[in-house]
């Protein structure tokens, strides 16, 4: 490990006990910052209804952490935004935002619009399938870019239990993204979860970002920030145990094209020779190839957009 990662881990790596909830709020009150939280939302209608209600009480009602709690549903088929409207979120769905531009397919791509939104100088993205939830993972990922100002970008850092094993999720990660990271971009490997879905982050950083539209977005996003800010401006923060759903190798193989794709565009800027992906399922004459193609489109920074810039001026 590089010396600079070593040192990072021992100034950016915390725990979300090290700020107290007390002053993470007189930080905010100090500085006048706001925060929104994100939750992009497809079929989550049994977990989304519990992550906002929880938000709202601990974090709205109880203290006055949270400003603006958004779920953005793109394209549900089942009660996904009923259960949120009704623990109190706002709900945006995703082709209701800059319906000029149509929408695609991907967890980037709603992370993206979610900036058209949202108000909040600090932006919180949190997973919607998430059990177990605790308003700790919020506070926790907040909290430094409150008391910090040289933090531009925090991620979380967690347990991901499998089928009862702790510490046995994230296979993407660990097959795919850490090995990427670690031969490419060393200065990035200390991050614990570097595809996790919970992470929180200064506007002013984010607006200047491109998205893939894809699974690709967290990636991504870490290695541009990165070269924009420096190692020093991100940091991450320890919030236990995250539970969620998990997915099958199939789906896992899909995220895991998507990702190399968008660390092959970041090292080429170049373009795939066949970005499509073959995957093999049996059917009553054997293996069928099933073929996917793979996320081959980013969003510009949110800045260019003029619907952005005209919000900003007025």
């Amino acid at each position: 490990m590089l010396e600079e990662v070593e040192r990072w881990l021992s100034t950016r790596s915390w725990s979300a006990t090290d700020r107290p909830l007390h002053q993470i709020l007189a930080a905010k009150q100090r500085t006048g910052r706001t925060v929104s939280v994100v939750l992009p939302a497809l079929n989550e209608e049994e977990t989304v209804g519990d992550i906002a209600a929880v938000i709202r009480h601990d974090l709205m009602r109880q203290v006055p952490l949270v400003d603006e709690l958004v779920v953005v549903d793109s394209g549900s088929t089942d009660r996904t935004s009923e259960v949120a409207a009704a623990a109190g979120a706002t709900v945006v769905h995703r082709d209701e935002i800059l319906p000029r531009l149509p929408a695609v397919p991907g967890k980037g791509e709603v992370l993206w619009r979610s900036l058209l939104v949202t108000s909040g100088d600090i932006v919180c993205f949190i997973d919607a399938d998430l059990r177990d939830f605790s308003s700790d993972f919020v506070s926790g990922i907040v909290g430094p870019l409150l008391t910090d100002p040289d933090i531009d970008l925090v991620k979380g850092m967690y347990d991901r239990p499998l089928g009862g094993a702790a510490g046995q999720g994230g296979r993407v990660t660990e097959l795919m993204a850490r090995p990427l990271l670690n031969m490419h971009w060393p200065q990035l490997a200390g991050f614990v979860q570097p595809l996790g879905g919970e992470y929180a982050a200064r506007r002013s950083l984010l607006e200047q970002l491109p998205f893939p539209v894809g699974y690709g977005v967290e990636l991504g996003m870490l290695v541009d920030a990165l070269h924009l800010v420096g190692l020093d401006a991100l940091a991450q923060v320890d919030i236990g145990v995250r539970k969620h759903r998990h997915q099958d190798g199939q789906a896992l193989g899909r995220m895991a094209a998507a990702i190399y794709r968008t660390a092959q565009l970041r090292l080429a800027r170049g373009h795939l020779i066949r970005p499509s992906l073959t995957q093999f399922e049996r059917g009553g004459d054997g293996f069928e190839p099933r073929t996917y193609s793979v996320d081959t489109e980013e969003r510009p920074p949110m800045a260019e957009i003029a619907e952005y810039q005209a919000r900003r001026a007025a």
